[in-house]
C-alpha cells in the first residue's frame, strides 16, 4: 500500500514523523521541566504541578483503548490534522490560563489528543519499517524517544526559562507542532492505514469510570503524604470514589461481550510478569528526580547546568536502545536482558548513594548519569515487547492499554514514595541533626562565634552577623538532612532492585527466550 505520496523520499518521511512526535512526547514532561517555575507562574503548589502531569498521563492511559475506534473510523490524513489542531489549541490554552482547575481540565483534554497524535506516529513508524523484524526496531525507536524526551526537554527548556516565563514553553510547543503537522499532511496520501470500521456502540461509560478511577488514584498518591493520607477527609472521599468507580468498571467489563479492557490478559503468567517488571522499572526510574533536585538545591546548579548533566543520560539511552534492539532481533533471552539492565540500574543507585555530598565537581556525576541511561534503555523496549506479545490473541488489542496503565501506576507510585521521603524522612533527619547540635552546644557556640567574627570583620553589624551565623548553621543541618533522605531513598531502591534480580534469576518463566511479535498486529496506541 502506497501510504505516502510517490514523490516523497524516505528521508523526508522520517523527518516529518520525527518533527511531529517530538512535541507530542515533550508534552509528557513539560509540566515537570521546571516544577518551581510552573508553581511560581500559576501560583500553585509543587504537588499541583505533579498532579497536572498525572492528569495528563491518566487521560492517555484511559483513552488508549477507545482511541483505536476513532483511528479506524477516520482517514489518517484528516485524523492527523484534527489531533494536531487540538494539541495546538490546548497548548495555547495552557499558555494563557492561570487557574488550577482550568489547567487540570485542559491537561486532561491534552492527554486525550496526545494519545491520538502519538498513535498516528507509532503506526506510521511500523508501516514505514514494514517487516516483523523492523516492527521490533520500531518499538525500540519509539521507546528510545519516550525515554530520552525527559532529559532532552530539561536540556532544551533551561535556556528558555532563564529568559521567559514558564508558560512560554507551551507557546514554543504550539510553533513546534506546525512544521511536522504541515509536512506530514502534505506527503500523506488519502489511503487508510487500517480498514474503516463504523463508530457505533462506543463504550463511553467504561471510559468515564476508568478515567475517574485513574485520576482518583493519582490524586491519592500525589497528595497522600502532604495531607497525612486517609486522616484527611478529602483523601477519604477520593479513596471511596476511586474504589467504587474501579469496582463498577471491573463489574462492567465482566458483563460486556466486547469489554473496554480484556481482563483475560491477566490469565497469562508472562503477561503478569511483564507488567510487574514495567511497574518496578518506573519506580526505579523515578529516582532521577531526586538526583536533579540534589543538583539544584545542594550543588547549586542553575537549570542550564542541570540540562548539561542530562546529556550523558541521553547518550546512554540512545546507545542502550540500539543495543536492546539488536538483542531483540537476536532473540536474546529476556532473563539475560533483565539481569543486565537491572544490574546496571543497581550499580547506578549504589554509586550515587556514595556521591551525595555537599561539595563535588560536575564531572563526578557524568558516568553515573550515563550508566542510568544505559540501564533504562536496555530494559524498556524488551519488557514492552515481551509484555504485549505475551497476552492471549483474543485480548491482544487491550494489552498495550494495560501496559500504559501499569506505567501510569509506576509513575504515580514513584511520586508517592519520593514525597514520603522528602516530607517525612527529611524532617526526621533534620530533627535528629538539631538535637545533635543541642547536645554539642559548646562546639556549636564556638563555631557560631567564628562565623560571627568573620562576618563582623567584613563590615557587617554585630546583630546581623549573629543572625547570619545562626542561619549558616541551620542551612548546614538542612543540607545534611536532604543528603540523608536522598541516601535513604537510593538505599531503598537498591534493596528493591536486588530483590528483583533474585526473583529473575530464580524464576523459571525467564528461562524461555523472548516471544516475538510475529503474526501479532500491534495496536496503534501501544505506548
Amino acid at each position: 500500500m502506497q501510504l505516502f505520496k510517490s514523490w516523497a523520499p524516505g528521508w523526508l518521511i522520517r523527518i516529518a514523523i520525527f518533527l511531529l512526535i517530538l512535541p507530542s512526547m515533550a508534552l509528557f514532561g513539560l509540566s515537570t521541566a521546571s516544577i518551581s517555575g510552573a508553581a511560581g507562574y500559576y501560583g500553585i503548589e509543587p504537588a499541583d504541578v505533579q498532579y497536572s502531569m498525572v492528569v495528563f498521563y491518566a487521560a492517555v492511559a484511559s483513552f488508549a483503548a477507545l482511541e483505536r475506534r476513532f483511528f479506524n473510523f477516520t482517514q489518517t490524513r484528516y485524523y492527523l490534522l484534527l489531533s494536531s489542531s487540538l494539541q495546538i489549541f490546548t497548548s495555547y490554552l495552557c499558555y494563557t490560563i492561570h487557574s488550577l482547575p482550568l489547567l487540570l481540565i485542559v491537561r486532561f483534554i491534552q492527554g486525550l489528543t496526545n494519545c491520538a497524535t502519538t498513535s498516528i506516529c507509532l503506526t506510521l513508524i511500523f508501516h514505514r519499517l514494514g517487516s516483523e523484524r523492523a516492527r521490533e526496531l520500531g518499538y525500540s525507536l519509539f521507546y528510545c524517544i519516550l525515554l530520552g524526551i525527559s532529559p532532552f526537554t530539561t536540556l532544551v527548556t533551561a535556556p528558555l526559562l532563564e529568559s521567559f516565563d514558564f508558560n512560554s514553553l507551551y507557546k514554543a510547543v504550539v510553533f513546534l507542532f506546525i512544521p511536522g503537522t504541515a509536512l506530514l499532511y502534505i506527503i500523506l496520501g488519502n489511503q487508510r492505514l487500517i480498514r474503516r470500521s463504523p463508530l457505533y456502540q462506543l463504550d463511553w461509560p467504561s471510559f468515564v469510570l476508568y478515567s475517574i478511577a485513574l485520576c482518583g488514584a493519582g490524586f491519592i498518591l500525589v497528595y497522600g503524604q502532604q495531607y497525612y493520607w486517609f486522616t484527611d477527609q478529602r483523601l477519604q472521599l477520593t479513596g471511596i470514589a476511586t474504589v467504587a468507580t474501579a469496582l463498577l468498571f471491573l463489574l462492567r467489563q465482566r458483563s460486556l461481550r466486547r469489554p473496554y479492557i480484556a481482563l483475560d490478559n491477566f490469565k497469562a503468567a508472562n503477561f503478569r510478569i511483564g507488567l510487574i517488571l514495567i511497574f518496578l522499572l518506573y519506580i526505579c526510574r523515578g529516582s532521577m528526580g531526586i538526583t536533579s533536585g540534589y543538583f539544584a538545591s545542594l550543588m547549586g546548579m542553575d537549570p542550564i547546568h542541570i540540562g548539561y548533566m542530562q546529556i550523558p543520560n541521553l547518550v546512554g539511552i540512545i546507545l542502550s536502545s540500539t543495543i536492546a534492539a539488536r538483542l531483540i532481533l537476536l532473540r536474546t533471552s529476556l532473563r539475560v536482558t533483565c539481569l543486565i539492565g537491572f544490574s546496571l540500574l543497581l550499580g547506578f543507585h549504589l554509586w550515587m548513594r556514595f556521591l551525595f555530598v555537599t561539595q563535588a565537581n560536575d564531572s563526578t556525576y557524568i558516568f553515573p548519569m550515563f550508566l542510568q541511561g544505559i540501564a533504562v534503555g536496555m530494559l524498556m523496549s524488551p519488557l514492552i515487547i515481551f509484555t504485549v506479545s505475551s497476552g492471549p490473541a483474543k485480548g491482544s488489542a487491550s494489552a498495550p492499554s494495560i501496559g500504559v496503565l501499569f506505567r501510569f501506576l509506576g509513575f504515580c507510585t514513584s511520586i508517592a514514595l519520593i514525597n514520603f521521603f522528602q516530607l517525612k524522612d527529611q524532617n526526621n533527619h533534620l530533627n535528629r541533626f538539631q538535637d545533635a547540635l543541642s547536645d554539642l552546644n559548646p562546639i556549636v557556640s564556638q563555631r557560631l562565634s567564628i562565623y560571627r567574627s568573620a562576618l563582623i570583620s567584613r563590615g557587617m553589624p554585630a546583630d546581623r552577623a549573629a543572625a547570619a551565623a545562626r542561619g549558616l548553621v541551620n542551612r548546614t543541618a538542612l543540607a545534611q538532612a536532604q543528603l540523608r533522605y536522598a541516601m535513604d531513598y537510593y538505599t531503598l531502591i537498591s534493596i528493591l532492585i536486588i530483590i528483583v534480580l533474585l526473583i529473575i534469576a530464580s524464576y523459571p518463566y525467564f528461562n524461555k527466550t523472548m516471544i516475538n511479535l510475529r503474526n501479532r498486529q500491534p495496536a496503534p496506541a501501544s505506548y
